[in-house]
């Protein structure tokens, strides 16, 4: 971590979307290098959420908000004057999406876009990460992976959600904070784009772990409803690495960077839903699983691959662990979260992850 502390320490951060799964392990992990948080979310979903069992709401400016609301997320912006803003906050599932398509736009693309406003209008903002998804790509199925340059899309109203938030992003980019006009508007804004994450105090419905977990929990079959779709699975923290990394290397230079970027695991963690389950059974001592799949279900992709060469060659920066690794740290955490100090879990984990 000491080659984030230097920086972050006392820098004006606002996370939207911290009460979630990735935005409350990026909360922990900026609040202990020393930045000065503020949050922009809605409550969170379950009292079993990391957020809450973490309690780090305690320790950073709490705001909760909706982001499709545009007053309300320029008067959280007007009151931090953040340097940096990271933007997690979304309509995060895909099955949801089929039930809540116009939701899901208007949280996923008019929310990316209230956010985009509000950072055009504050001074203070320097940098702004925008987190999008793997699945924003056009996805064809194809065995290689995805680059950066590649068309946005996608099937369902998630997935095309993302995309238009991609397009829209990069539009506000080139019409309103062009680098070729920084010295105007002094700010640099970039997408990140990250597989299936995967790690401890997820419990989002329709996710292989939070499934596995309650399942176990509950001495319960896991129900499998897609076991051989392939996915690129990572740990929460690999990601967070590479949007923190993104977001110094845009502070430092910041016409260099400002465009799309994946962050995705090594080719070895590209694995089925059934191989997932079956491992995680495994780390977690016990369980046994089903296959509940149907052929009529709503569509979701079967194969989804990242091309990660730009992360690796232009910021120097690569994934960490491997497969076993990612699960067996993601399991640890639940098999701990109920008799010790979820803080501490979460620290060492980042401890552990950074090798300190």
């Amino acid at each position: 971590m000491d080659r984030f502390r230097e920086f972050y320490n006392g820098k004006r951060i606002l996370i939207t979307g911290h009460t979630g799964f990735k935005g409350s392990w990026l909360t922990i992990w900026l609040k202990s290098l020393g930045a000065e948080i503020t949050g922009f979310a809605l409550d969170p979903v379950t009292e079993k959420d990391n957020f809450v069992l973490s309690g780090i709401g305690n320790h950073i400016t709490d705001i909760r908000g909706n982001i499709c609301n545009a007053d309300e997320m320029k008067n959280a912006f007007e009151k931090c004057k953040p340097e940096i803003v990271f933007h997690l906050a979304a309509q995060p599932l895909v099955r949801l999406s089929y039930e809540q398509p116009v939701e899901t736009y208007q949280t996923n693309v008019m929310g990316t876009i209230n956010v985009l406003e509000a950072i055009r209008a504050t001074d203070s903002v320097k940098v702004g990460i925008m987190v999008t998804t793997d699945k924003c790509y056009e996805n064809k199925e194809q065995i290689w992976g995805y680059r950066e340059n590649e068309p946005m899309g996608g099937h369902d109203p998630y997935s095309s959600s993302k995309g238009a938030a991609e397009i829209a992003i990069s539009s506000w980019r080139r019409s309103f904070m062009n680098p070729a006009n920084y010295e105007k508007h002094g700010k640099s804004i970039a997408s990140a784009r990250a597989g299936n994450v995967i790690g401890g105090g997820d419990w989002a419905q329709d996710r292989i772990i939070p499934d596995c977990i309650r399942a176990l929990e509950s001495n319960e079959p896991v129900e499998i409803r897609n076991p051989k779709a392939i996915r690129p699975w990572q740990h929460v923290l690999e990601p967070l690495n590479g949007y923190l990394l993104l977001a110094q290397k845009m502070w430092d230079e910041p016409t260099k960077y400002c465009e799309g970027w994946n962050f995705g695991p090594k080719t070895d963690s590209v694995s089925n839903v059934w191989d997932i389950a079956s491992e995680v059974i495994k780390q977690y001592g016990s369980g046994k699983m089903k296959d509940v799949s149907d052929p009529d279900a709503l569509h979701e992709a079967k194969l989804l691959m990242l091309d990660i060469s730009k992360a690796k060659f232009r910021l120097g920066w690569e994934p960490k662990m491997n497969l076993l690794q990612t699960i067996a740290l993601t399991a640890d955490w639940y098999k701990r979260y109920k008799k010790e100090s979820v803080s501490d879990i979460c620290l060492e984990h980042i401890r552990q992850f950074c090798n300190e």
